[in-house]
């Protein structure tokens, strides 16, 4: 079930993560994109045709709005990425990559 917010593109999913409404998209993605390379609305609808620019807008006044939190649900995904990282055993793809100075 699907809880709605005071923005009309944004919803709530079960566990409570803001997603796009209509969408399998989550806000906390989209923010990244804007925030990791920079993209304005405009490059970030031509980036994914399949959201609207009301939509674009509507998520990233909801993470502007919510940037505290977000940021904190950022940081939280980093330091699990790199714990996994770090953790994992290597694959021979990674090792031989490691070796060719790939990775």
């Amino acid at each position: 079930m699907l809880n709605e917010t005071r923005y009309e593109h944004i919803v709530l999913n079960e566990a409570r993560v803001p997603m796009i409404a209509g969408t399998t998209m989550k806000v906390i993605e989209l923010a990244l994109d804007h925030l990791a390379y920079g993209w304005s609305p405009e490059e970030l609808h031509f980036q994914h045709p399949h959201l609207s620019l009301g939509q674009i807008h509507s998520a990233l006044a909801y993470y502007w709005d919510h940037r505290a939190e977000l940021d904190e649900d950022i940081e939280r995904r980093l330091q699990l990425v790199d714990h996994l990282q770090q953790t994992m055993p290597s694959t021979s793809l990674a090792e031989r990559l490691k070796a060719r100075g790939r990775i």
